[in-house]
């Protein structure tokens, strides 16, 4: 059989771009190198419980926000949601102080401006830029052209040189990137773009689960199913063939090989390259330049499940930090000094949750030393790695949260567990580094040299649910055309 559509990789983008297009009459399959779909957004089990892999929140889902029309397209938006304190959902704690981000634009500028006086004007120009870039997020897909540009401006500059710039208090500076944790802060590379991309969102509006995040999953891989799609795990792709310049065939682990007229790749574009072992259409240039791409950092984090009925749910997330150090402290020896708290809505009905995260920046090179290890084999040295840290993440939350430590179970994971279960190159958490200083370098098309071959996932534009949802419509709207996907983004 050859399929329309063959996607390698069952993350987030996979999912959506198999979705999209088998909605619009593909026939699509799915090549899943592990034993669930998902990547990052799979959960895992353990003693009766379900743990998240990456997901936590997700912004923009309200009725004319930057989300709302794309996961109504996707059937998303009947998951569980559950909307997070509008007067809080973010909650900064450096040192002693505690500083909370509001849901809206008007309402974030207030609280801040209260707090900082002396800033209302510079927070003022930066929310005015924050609502530029909500409104631009899917422009470029608008055939007529009007903003079709993605503030490319913002993509060369750099976030730490413009809020140093726009701002006076460094206090304020910290608190204002104190909620990055889901990005990487990195005052060498850091655009400005994805500082802008990675806060807006979730200032218009902020929502968990009640679940895990294997719910989105569940959700997209029944819709492509129910499509007339296929989802094919255990099936790792081994080779892509080309045939007169154009990919013809998927050859897997499984001893099959898929034909198909186009392919999407989800994984990352390094990884992709070397599948295709010849070709006529991808010079050494191209693989050089791909290979030469860095990864963002990982991260280390700690699932808890605590005591029955001992710790109330706090409907808001919590950015601890030891000290005023935001875009510097993961660069520090330990002990952990930056930590975000993650709190699972409870689906009993209850007051009380029993499931919390706690995550923290991890660099490759802190996991290196068992870089050619697999999981469960890795020795005394490196669970003593995870017991220490999972300890210094508790220590410095339970200040706040002293009901951490009434915890009954504890699993901790790293970059290498990433890299292990979704084949994340170095277990980045965030995919390639994106660089103000070379932006054409590092943000990548969806198009590539091989006419039929085009990438999606958080390797492109933008990570996180909302900027690989955003990647995959632009990847769908080079086989779909852009004003057939305008058409179903465009806002009512």
């Amino acid at each position: 059989m050859k399929y329309d559509v063959i996607i390698i990789g069952s993350g987030l983008g996979g999912l959506e771009c198999g979705y999209i297009l088998a909605r619009n009459g593909c026939r699509v399959l799915l090549l899943e190198q592990g034993v669930q779909p998902g990547g990052c957004l799979q959960g895992y089990r353990r003693r009766g419980h379900i743990f998240d892999t990456g997901f936590h929140y997700v912004g923009g889902l309200d009725e004319g926000q930057s989300l709302h029309a794309a996961f109504e397209y996707l059937s998303l938006l009947d998951l569980p949601w559950h909307r997070l304190d509008a007067n809080g959902f973010d909650r900064v704690v450096i040192g002693d102080r505690v500083f909370a981000f509001a849901q809206g634009y008007d309402d974030f500028y207030q609280r801040l401006a209260d707090d900082f006086p002396a800033e209302r004007a510079a927070l003022h120009r930066y929310v005015e830029l924050l609502k530029q870039s909500a409104a631009q997020q899917f422009a470029a897909l608008n055939p007529d052209g009007i903003g079709t540009d993605l503030l490319p401006e913002h993509m060369a500059v750099s976030a730490w040189e413009y809020l140093n710039e726009n701002f006076q208090d460094p206090l304020l500076i910290d608190v204002l990137s104190g909620t990055s944790l889901k990005m990487e802060l990195r005052k060498e590379s850091l655009p400005l773009f994805t500082f802008l991309h990675g806060n807006s969102s979730f200032i218009e509006s902020s929502w968990r689960l009640k679940g895990s995040g294997s719910l989105i999953v569940d959700t997209l891989a029944d819709g492509i199913r129910a499509l007339g799609g296929e989802i094919i795990c255990n099936a790792q792709v081994q080779e892509l063939m080309e045939k007169d310049g154009r990919l013809a065939y998927a050859v897997c682990s499984n001893g099959e090989r898929y034909e198909g007229s186009l392919f999407i790749s989800d994984i990352h574009p390094a990884q992709t390259c070397r599948l295709i072992k010849q070709s006529s259409r991808i010079r050494p240039l191209f693989r050089n330049r791909i290979a030469r791409l860095e990864n963002t950092f990982g991260m280390f984090t700690v699932s808890l499940c605590v005591r029955p009925r001992s710790l109330r749910y706090f409907n808001y997330n919590l950015y601890v930090y030891r000290e005023q150090n935001v875009w510097t402290f993961h660069q520090d020896n330990r002990p952990v000094s930056g930590v975000l708290v993650s709190c699972r809505p409870p689906e009993d009905g209850s007051e009380y949750t029993q499931q919390v995260d706690l995550l923290t920046p991890m660099t490759w090179k802190q996991c290196q030393a068992w870089e050619c290890t697999k999981v469960g084999h890795r020795g005394e040295s490196y669970l003593c790695l995870k017991e220490n840290m999972t300890e210094e993440c508790i220590t410095l939350v339970e200040r706040f949260l002293p009901e951490l430590k009434s915890q009954i179970l504890r699993y901790a994971s790293t970059p290498l567990t990433w890299r292990d279960y979704t084949l994340a190159l170095e277990g980045s958490a965030y995919g390639v580094r994106k660089d103000f200083r070379n932006p054409l370098e590092t943000f990548l098309s969806p198009r590539t040299p091989v006419p039929n071959l085009l990438f999606t996932g958080q390797n492109l534009l933008l990570h996180g649910v909302h900027g690989v949802t955003l990647t995959a419509f632009h990847t769908c709207a080079e086989v779909l055309g852009h004003e057939r996907i305008w058409k179903i983004l465009e806002k009512k």
